[in-house]
């Protein structure tokens, strides 16, 4: 059985803060310097992911022709995923042993330097299949970075939030990855509106990957101006950061098995719903749907805009009410709403924009309160090793892989519907694992145990005395 490490009662949540220290300790000016640091990263990676699914198209016909070209299209953006738990089995030790901020420097560069790359490397019809190849090793690198990003991220926002704002301010880790996805879809747009499709189909295809190198230096240069979490800097002067990456991730594995099964669970939801609903949705509205790419651009971009704006009301609702019971709206919520939402989508653009901003805003509630709950899931001296190995896992084998599944078993089945069932099915484990997950609103980041757990087992203890 895994051994949980017994958490010193915490001070009230009227007490703590970022770091566990004062809020006023933490400058709104530097607190918000941290909220752009983390969100331009993930802003930077769905900017990646997303024009390399909305260029589907122009990318097939540069480095997979044949009729399984579309295929192998599908299949470069999932190989990506195949280094993303390699990189946090790397990333995330390595972060808890020197620190949030130089992971996140080395992260956010190689990403940036990947995607670049895949704008400039031949087409298979000047290389032959060295094209796809190349392409296929630049995804590994992007994997394998983003097998940091993210969880660094997450915990880099979450350790400089005040803990009773938390789930506010990591919100806008979120928002950053929707403007990365709109942002994708607009510079696409405005290439092919430039120079035209057949343009944009010779060469044109290059622009928007060639745009993420600027996008990573500005969150490079901003990273580097910035001191490391309060909470990695008390356990620095306190001496409690491991003293050795492969220390932190034993620790991980042997004591908070369970934590990591836990968030394994929820990764699965949320990637599976996220994958499906947002990555893989035009390419569904034009294959399966029938509708025309402007069509899908406009569904994209009205429905992203409106969640956009609505993620920090979702993060601040999970301050004033929990995590738990948002992440219970949202996974009963879309379980229910799937089948009837995407019937609606197969009503014409109007319908569709309707359906899928349904399912938004109800997926809001898990997307907007991922950096209050996951990195409170484990202590200070291995959450980024936590965050990283845990969700990289997860999204490698539920996540990068659902565009392919779904338009796997469509073609295969020729039920337009599967993306709806498959929805379901990953909400059904996400409820099994928020069943075992710890209630944590208020509950402070600091230190070597897992915050919120003295009061769970509080709360457990009053009901058996009741």
């Amino acid at each position: 059985m895994g051994v949980y490490r017994m958490a010193s009662v915490p001070a009230s949540p009227g007490e703590q803060s970022a770091g566990g220290q004062g809020e006023d300790e933490v400058e709104p000016s530097v607190l918000r310097r941290a909220v752009a640091a983390s969100a331009i990263g993930n802003a930077t990676e769905w900017f990646d992911y997303g024009i390399y699914a909305y260029l589907t198209t122009e990318l097939t016909t540069a480095f997979f022709p044949g009729e399984l070209g579309y295929l192998g299209t599908l299949l470069g953006f999932a190989i990506s995923f195949v280094l993303r738990p390699l990189g946090g089995f790397v990333w995330g030790p390595l972060g808890d042993r020197i620190g949030r901020q130089k992971v996140l420097s080395m992260t956010i560069i190689l990403m940036g330097v990947a995607t670049f790359l895949i704008g400039v490397i031949p087409t298979y019809e000047t290389i032959g299949w060295a094209a796809p190849v190349l392409l296929f090793l630049l995804r590994i690198v992007q994997g394998f970075s983003t097998g940091g990003e993210y969880g660094g991220a997450a915990t880099f926002m979450a350790e400089y939030a005040p803990d009773r704002k938390r789930g506010f301010w990591g919100s806008f880790l979120e928002f950053g990855t929707l403007a990365g996805l709109t942002l994708a879809v607009l510079v696409v747009y405005a290439v092919e509106s430039a120079i035209g499709e057949q343009a944009m189909e010779a060469y044109g295809w290059r622009i928007p990957f060639m745009i993420a190198l600027p996008l990573a230096m500005i969150g490079l240069y901003i990273r580097t101006k910035l001191e490391d979490t309060p909470v990695f800097r008390d356990l620095e002067q306190h001496g409690e950061t491991e003293q050795a990456a492969t220390g932190a991730l034993r620790d991980l594995v042997v004591e908070f098995w369970k934590p990591i099964l836990a968030l394994f669970g929820l990764v699965i939801a949320l990637n599976l719903i996220n994958y499906t609903l947002l990555t893989y949705m035009p390419t569904y509205l034009q294959t399966t749907i029938g509708m025309d790419s402007s069509g899908a651009d406009t569904l994209a971009v009205v429905g992203q805009v409106i969640m956009m704006l609505l993620i920090p009301a979702a993060g601040a609702l999970s301050d004033r009410i929990g995590r738990k019971p948002c992440w219970w709206i949202s996974l009963i919520g879309i379980f229910v709403l799937a089948v009837p939402m995407y019937m609606l989508m197969a009503q014409g653009l109007v319908w569709a924009i309707v359906g899928f901003t349904v399912l938004g805003v109800i997926y809001l509630l898990q997307l907007g309160t991922i950096s209050a709950t996951f990195p409170a899931m484990f202590p200070a001296h291995v959450r980024f090793a936590g965050m990283a190995i845990s969700y990289n896992v997860a999204t490698a084998a539920f996540g990068g892989t659902a565009p392919l599944i779904n338009e796997s078993v469509i073609e295969a089945t020729g039920d337009p519907l599967f993306p709806a069932y498959y929805m379901m099915g990953s909400c059904v484990i996400g409820m099994i694992a928020l069943y075992f997950v710890i209630e944590t609103k208020g509950a402070s980041l600091n230190g070597r145990e897992i915050p919120g757990l003295a009061e769970h087992r509080a709360r457990l203890a009053a009901k058996a005395a009741r």
